[in-house]
């Protein structure tokens, strides 16, 4: 190492010495000076993104924070069709936010809050755009309070079968179903199934009806000409699986022969139906899909039953499936599978919807199985055979349908057959240890298809490549 340059012991620096540590402090300091700045530019408060980015809906949800709670008081009125709602959600902001989006569609705001505070808030479209006075910092917990009121508006269109969904009206009530984006049609939201949160959901109807909605019931009475309930799903949920139906129902509760508990509503309108006994094939379907699919994943089972028969469709709403007229067993033991693929296990996006309707289409072969009137194998054959190769069928690309066909009945059929190839590839040990360790994987949370087909590998250890780039991503029919 050499020496030249420094001072030697007991001499004082020369002026140039001197200049050059003042030079270098200088740089230093200046260095120092704009890291502060990069760091303190990086997390200035931004506005959270519109939408998460789903590219069938890119406006819902919401960027920048993660829904943890909602508490929902809504109180409707059947002769009017007006509700009045008031919604406080907790959120944790995952940014430093400067204002932050909920998504609603159509229904007037008068009042916005956030941690109890007045709040600026802006409409455009389906967004409701909040600036709360103060920013939101990172990693911490806040409420936004929105109330509002209005008439809402089931939507329509290609996506549900052309039939209407969401909010929709009935002689008696409200029929409430929305997938898969009209939650945010009767409550301001993070209206999307990767943003799930618990609930408390308070409703108020006029005396001698009754609100039915998620998880189970804290408290019901009367005051006045009203009817309160407050239901509580301690779960996590997706808004569209949360509902409000609202009618004049025969209730029946107790425990399936497993010990779930299990609530039904049936509106006396449809009591003398005999086409099914809707009690006993839900408790007997639950306990069967707790066997197959691991422990059933929420506090309680059930059914809505309502005298909706224009909605032509019923949804898989957490804890308690909503059907829009008595349907047959096969339907009920569908919505009940989805409780687990669907509702505790949902889509991390709207183009992996197989992951829902291929399993609980599935599930209604397995349950033929059960029963003993058709093996699986059979059921496949059977929709296989009956389809020729030019059958429009054949060309939806099951993992990614595209928005106004992703209900088309290839998601459902094709998706179950996928199911079946699977099994028969890799056997029965390997195919009912995979489907509890998928429900157990993903318990409460979101799974995609890439995440499926990986650990369908892992638990059979076989490549799987070639079997579901044929039957879930190339259009046409597949040769056997």
């Amino acid at each position: 190492m050499a020496l030249s340059r420094s001072a030697r012991p007991g001499s004082h620096p020369s002026p140039t010495t001197t200049l050059g540590r003042r030079a270098s402090r200088a740089v230093s300091i200046a260095t120092a000076a704009a890291s502060f700045l990069v760091i303190a530019a990086s997390s200035a408060p931004t506005p959270g993104a519109e939408g998460i980015g789903d590219p069938y809906f890119p406006q819902l949800g919401n960027g920048g924070f993660d829904a943890r709670h909602y508490a929902l008081d809504v109180a409707y009125n059947p002769d009017t069709d007006r509700l009045d709602g008031r919604t406080t959600l907790t959120a944790r902001a995952t940014q430093n936010l400067s204002s932050f989006d909920l998504d609603l569609q159509k229904l007037e705001v008068t009042k916005v809050q956030v941690n109890g505070r007045r709040a600026q808030f802006t409409r455009s479209g389906d967004e409701l755009r909040i600036t709360p006075r103060d920013s939101l910092r990172k990693g911490r917990d806040f409420t936004v309070t929105v109330t509002y009121g209005g008439v809402p508006e089931p939507l329509n269109g290609p996506i549900v079968f052309g039939s209407d969904y969401g909010w929709m009206k009935t002689p008696d009530g409200v029929f409430v179903a929305c997938e898969p984006n009209a939650a945010s049609t009767w409550f301001p939201s993070s209206d999307h199934p990767s943003d799930k949160a618990t609930y408390d959901i308070r409703i108020k109807a006029p005396k001698g009806l009754t609100g039915v909605s998620n998880g189970r019931l804290v408290s019901t009475y009367s005051k006045g000409a009203s009817t309160y309930t407050h239901w509580r799903e301690s779960k996590p949920m997706a808004t569209y699986l949360a509902t409000a139906t609202i009618g004049k129902f025969d209730v029946k509760t107790g425990k399936t022969p497993g010990g779930i508990p299990i609530y039904v509503a049936i509106d006396p309108v449809l009591a003398n139906s005999n086409s099914v006994d809707v009690y006993a094939v839900t408790a007997a379907a639950t306990d069967y899909w707790s066997q197959l699919f691991g422990p059933y994943p929420f506090e309680e089972t059930g059914a809505i039953v309502d005298d909706m028969p224009e909605a032509g469709f019923s949804l898989e709403v957490q804890s308690k499936p909503a059907y829009s007229a008595v349907r047959n067993e096969t339907t009920i033991v569908h919505e009940l599978a989805h409780q687990w693929f669907g509702d505790s296990v949902s889509v991390a996006h709207w183009k992996d919807i197989w992951l829902n309707e291929g399993f609980a289409t599935y599930a209604q072969w397995l349950w033929a199985e059960h029963q003993g009137t058709r093996t699986a194998h059979d059921s496949f054959l059977a929709g296989y055979n009956s389809r020729p190769a030019t059958d429009a069928f054949w060309q939806t690309v099951v993992a990614d349908p595209q928005r106004d066909t992703m209900f088309a009945s290839g998601v459902y059929q094709r998706g179950a057959m996928t199911l079946q190839m699977l099994r028969e590839r890799i056997g029965d040990t390997a195919f009912f240890k995979l489907l509890p360790a998928w429900t157990k994987l993903h318990r409460y949370g979101n799974g995609d298809t890439a995440g499926f087909i990986k650990l369908a590998e892992k638990i059979s250890g076989q490549q799987l490549d070639d079997l579901f780039q044929t039957w879930l991503y190339t259009p046409g029919k597949p040769t056997l």
